[in-house]
């Protein structure tokens, strides 16, 4: 189980990257339309005034039952462990067992 202050810590990640979403995508659409070098320097310093934590890359996903941050399936939500105990435990429909 992951530390409740990581966990938390990624929530406000994302509450921060959904609130300057828009404000970064105009950003970068202008600077694609600008075409003079000064104009796009200062466009490049508005997109660096947002917090560095509201950045998408930032972000990283969990597992959803424990927090654990490494090897998590996008499809299920889950990390490889615990998939794997669900799918032995006959949880998820339609995936096979396997054991290595």
């Amino acid at each position: 189980m992951a530390k409740k202050s990581l966990i938390q810590r990624e929530k406000k990640r994302k509450k921060l990257e959904q609130k300057y979403h828009l404000i970064r995508r105009s950003s970068k659409k202008e600077i694609s339309k600008v075409r003079s070098l000064s104009d796009k320097w200062e466009i490049y310093g508005k997109l660096q005034s947002p917090p560095r934590n509201s950045a998408p890359t930032r972000l990283h996903r969990r597992c959803f039952s424990t927090g654990r941050p490494r090897a998590n399936y996008r499809d299920f939500g889950l990390s490889g462990h615990i998939l794997r105990e669900m799918v032995h435990a006959c949880l998820l429909p339609g995936a096979t067992r396997s054991s290595w």
